[in-house]
């Protein structure tokens, strides 16, 4: 080989490691700026599930931030395979036998921490959306509980207010059983007063047949006696009446 391929060779050589040197420094700054990320993110979903404040703008925010750095690494890492790649071919060319060791020794370093990156990648990525998935599995347990405590709250009331009604008609129903033993009670004194005035009836009936001159003493109180029943009725079925009335109102 020429001076001048072998320098060029060198070149190209130099070229690659400078390449994958700055896109190994580039990928370990994004892979911790990714994990604080991931970290972080994680924080504010269970600060959500013990306060319930965190915004859908917030929540939006972060979400993008995390698909973009995503996709970043993602593209920094093929970048980096493609150098790996082209400094694996130029150790296989004719030219580069003489430093093969040397070269060999620094392409395995360059992969070593290629697939460094790469596990730490995926296995930041891989916990991240794990513990993700339980967050949400819990946040989804917790909406679940929170409706059910809701719902069971209005039955609660629902049922709270059946009760009171239940209580009112019971009430009301006491009250018109009151009314009807009142009611009764009124009718048997009648009957009895009325068994008792027509028991006198009859005595002065018999009297004044004996006595004449007492007749029109006699007629005189049943006019009265009648007029006294009918007041005596009235007042008590209006007494009756307005006592159903308060009752059912």
């Amino acid at each position: 080989m020429s001076t001048t391929n072998m320098a060029t060779s060198s070149n190209y050589w130099e070229d690659l490691r400078k390449q994958a040197r700055q896109l190994e420094n580039e990928l370990d700054l994004k892979l911790v700026s990714f994990s604080k990320l991931c970290t972080s993110f994680s924080n504010s979903n269970r600060d959500q599930q013990t306060r319930d404040s965190r915004s859908d703008s917030a929540s939006s925010f972060q979400d993008n931030m995390l698909v973009a750095m995503t996709t970043e690494l993602e593209h920094l890492l093929t970048n980096l395979t493609a150098v790996n790649d082209k400094m694996v071919g130029y150790t296989n060319t004719p030219g580069a036998s003489s430093h093969n060791a040397a070269l060999m020794h620094t392409l395995q370093r360059h992969r070593d921490i290629l697939q460094d990156y790469t596990q730490e990648f995926h296995k930041t990525k891989s916990n991240f959306y794990s513990l993700r998935e339980r967050e949400d599995l819990l946040g989804s347990v917790h909406r679940d509980i929170e409706s059910y405590k809701s719902s069971t709250g209005v039955n609660n009331r629902r049922t709270e207010l059946f009760l009171k009604e239940h209580e009112h008609l019971r009430n009301s129903d006491s009250l018109i059983d009151n009314a009807i033993s009142i009611a009764m009670a009124t009718k048997e004194n009648i009957t009895f007063q009325r068994g008792v005035l027509k028991s006198v009836q009859t005595r002065v009936t018999t009297l004044a047949n004996r006595f004449p001159t007492i007749n029109s003493l006699i007629q005189k109180i049943n006019l009265r006696k009648r007029r006294d029943s009918l007041i005596l009725g009235g007042v008590i079925g209006v007494c009756t009446i307005l006592l159903l009335l308060y009752t059912f109102h």
